[in-house]
């Protein structure tokens, strides 16, 4: 059974940055394809950003394209989303997913490609 935790959510103001974690357990952690994905309040759940097993495949919508950078820690079964050049509109509440797969596989932009998920940590960006 995969568990994710998510850490690193908060209230910062416009052009701040914010660091989330999200630690997996359970499973071995170079066979997910990790990926972050945020809801504001009233729209459905969106993409953000993913990696896949080995690292070196990653994929961010374009929203958040050259602000958002995600990376991962085999050693610390973790996976990073760093935000920089926050904006109002980044505001959601952001959730960690895993999707099994080989370590060298292309990461999945679909959510429903997912099998688990975190909890969810609260982003909220004022301007």
């Amino acid at each position: 059974q995969v568990q994710l935790v998510e850490s690193g959510g908060g209230l910062v103001q416009a052009g701040d940055s914010l660091r989330l974690s999200c630690v997996l357990s359970g499973r071995t952690f170079s066979w997910y394809v990790m990926g972050w994905f945020r809801q504001a309040a009233g729209k459905e759940r969106e993409f953000v950003a993913a990696i896949n097993g080995n690292g070196h495949s990653t994929t961010y919508a374009d929203s958040v394209k050259g602000r958002f950078t995600i990376s991962r820690d085999g050693a610390k079964n973790t996976v990073y989303l760093q935000m920089n050049s926050l904006k109002s509109e980044d505001t959601a509440v952001y959730y960690c997913a895993a999707d099994f797969a080989d370590p060298t596989a292309v990461v999945n932009t679909n959510r429903r490609e997912y099998g688990s998920w975190g909890q969810g940590t609260q982003v909220t960006v004022s301007s």
